[in-house]
C-alpha cells in the first residue's frame, strides 16, 4: 500500500491545492551532505564561513531553527525524506560501495506521488540509496576492480525505479565507481584504480583519511577530478530547470549535494576565501553554486511559484572538532555533537523554506519539525579537550533528558530529576510502536 507522505513539501503543496491555487507550484528540494547547523552565517554569529546565497534564501522565506533530519547519517535520512517513513522501519546503516537498493519492493516515494499529480521529476547529485550492482557484475572478477562490472549494461534499482524520470550524478562522491551516471547508464567506463585528483590540500582535516579525501578504493575514470563534481552537478541542475521553461507541467527537482561532505575540494578560485580552511572555502563555493541555481529559477520566471526547501541530511563529520582547533569554526554552532550522534548536533540541521507566492519572507520559526526517539547521546568519540573546554560533565545515568528551551548545548542532564517525565515519554513511545501508525 502507498505510504502516506508526511514531508513538509507534501503538506504545503496539498494544502495550497485544497485552497484552489490555479497552478501547482514547482518544487526544488536542496539536500546538502554533512552541512552542520553552524555552517550557515545567518544562523551562526560565530561562523567563519560566509553563505550569502543561503542567507538570501532565508531572508526571502522561513528559517526553521529546530528542524531535524531522521538520522545522524545519510542513507537513512535520504530514505526518510523520500518516503515519509521513519528510517528505522527499514534499517540503520549506510549503503556501502556497490551496495544494493535500500528500498523494499513497491515502496511509494515523494517522487512517485508528484509524478502521479502531473509533475516532471528529476534527481540530480548524490543518490546513496543503492543500485542493483549485481545485475552488471562480471562473474569471477573482483568487485572493486575496473573489470569487476560490465559498464555497458543498464544499471537497475536506482532513481528511475523510485519515481524519478531523470537522474544525473556520481552516486556517492567518495565511493566507487568514480564516473558519471545518467538515468540508468554509466556514461564513461571507469578503467583505472582510484587515485585522488587533486591531492588533499594542507589543512584539510579529512584529507588523509582512507585512500585520500576520505575516499574508498575502486574503479575510476582515468583523470577523474573530484573537484569537478560539485560544479558539474550544479550546472546540470541549472540546465534542467532551464529546460522546463516551455513545459506545461510543474516540476520537482531533488538536488542532492555531494558536499560539504568529503572530499573537501574547493576550486582554486575559492581557496583562501574564508577563515575556516579548505572546508570553509568549499562550503563557500557550494553557496556560490546555490546562487547559480536560484538565479536560474528567477531568470526563467519560476521564482514566485517555486517551493524551495533547503536542508541537510545530518550534522557535520567528526573532523569538525579538528576544524574548531585549527580555525576556530565549529560546524555544529551552539549545539552539542556531530554526525552519527543523538545529541542535537547530529541531527538538528539548517532548514529554510521559500515560496514567494505563498510565504512571507524574513520569518524565523522555532517550532519543532521532524522527530527522533533515541536513548543515548554520542556515537562519535568526543575529544577530552572538547569536554573540558566546554564544560561537559561525565554522564552517570542510563539515559539523557534535556530542556532545550534553556539548555541548547545539552550540558544539564535532567534524567535523575524527572523520573515521572521519563516514564511518561517511554509509555508514549511504546504506544506509538504498538499502534503501527507511525510511518
Amino acid at each position: 500500500m502507498k505510504t502516506t507522505l508526511t514531508t513538509i513539501a507534501a503538506v504545503l503543496v496539498l494544502s495550497v491545492w485544497a485552497h484552489g491555487t490555479e497552478r501547482k507550484p514547482n518544487i526544488v528540494i536542496i539536500y546538502t551532505d554533512d552541512q552542520g547547523y553552524g555552517d550557515f552565517s545567518a544562523q551562526n554569529p560565530d561562523s567563519k564561513i560566509p553563505t550569502p546565497n543561503l542567507d538570501r534564501l532565508a531572508a526571502e522565506g522561513i528559517r526553521f531553527t529546530d528542524a531535524h533530519s531522521s538520522s545522524g547519517i545519510c542513507t537513512p535520512s535520504r530514505y526518510a525524506l523520500l518516503t515519509g517513513r521513519y528510517h528505522w522501519r527499514q534499517g540503520y546503516g549506510i549503503v556501502g560501495s556497490h551496495g544494493q537498493p535500500w528500498f523494499d519492493k513497491g515502496r511509494f516515494t515523494l517522487a512517485d506521488m508528484l509524478k502521479e499529480n502531473g509533475y516532471r521529476t528529476a534527481c540530480i547529485g548524490k543518490w546513496h540509496l543503492g543500485w542493483d550492482w549485481n545485475a552488471i557484475r562480471n562473474p569471477g572478477k573482483k568487485q572493486l576492480a575496473p573489470d569487476g562490472h560490465d559498464w555497458s549494461k543498464s544499471l537497475p534499482g536506482g532513481p528511475l525505479e523510485r519515481g524519478f524520470e531523470y537522474y544525473f550524478g556520481d552516486d556517492v562522491p567518495n565511493f566507487p565507481p568514480y564516473t558519471w551516471i545518467e538515468n540508468d547508464r554509466i556514461l564513461i567506463e571507469p578503467t583505472v584504480p582510484f587515485t585522488p585528483i587533486p591531492v588533499p590540500q594542507p589543512g584539510d582535516e579529512g584529507g588523509e583519511r582512507m585512500s585520500g579525501h576520505d575516499s574508498r578504493d575502486g574503479a575510476m575514470v582515468e583523470g577523474w577530478r573530484l573537484d569537478a563534481v560539485p560544479p558539474r552537478i550544479a550546472e546540470r541542475a541549472a540546465d534542467w530547470i532551464a529546460e522546463q521553461k516551455d513545459s506545461d507541467r510543474p516540476f520537482f527537482l531533488y538536488w542532492a549535494w555531494t558536499g560539504p561532505h568529503t572530499p573537501v575540494v574547493p576550486l582554486p578560485e575559492f581557496q583562501g576565501k574564508t577563515n575556516a580552511g579548505p572546508y570553509g572555502d568549499f562550503m563557500h563555493q557550494l553557496d556560490f553554486h546555490l546562487g547559480q541555481v536560484l538565479d536560474t529559477l528567477e531568470e526563467h520566471g519560476f521564482k514566485d511559484n517555486t517551493l524551495v526547501i533547503f536542508t541537510s541530511d545530518n550534522g557535520p563529520e567528526d573532523i569538525a572538532y579538528a576544524r574548531l582547533q585549527n580555525h576556530g569554526h565549529f560546524s555544529s554552532g551552539p549545539l552539542r555533537g556531530v554526525k552519527r550522534d543523538i545529541w542535537e548536533g547530529g541531527h538538528r540541521v539548517p532548514f529554510v523554506v521559500r515560496w514567494p507566492r505563498a510565504i512571507k519572507g524574513g520569518q524565523v520559526n522555532d517550532r519543532l519539525i521532524s522527530q527522533i526517539d533515541n536513548t543515548s547521546g554520542g556515537v562519535s568519540r568526543v575529544p577530552d579537550w572538547f569536554n573540558e573546554k566546554f564544560d561537559y560533565p561525565d554522564n552517570p545515568h542510563p539515559g539523557e533528558l534535556y530542556n532545550l528551551a534553556d539548555d541548547l548545548a545539552q550540558r544539564n542532564n535532567l534524567w535523575a530529576e524527572h523520573p515521572e517525565r521519563i516514564e511518561e515519554l517511554r509509555q508514549k513511545l511504546n504506544e506509538i510502536r504498538r499502534s503501527g501508525q507511525v510511518r
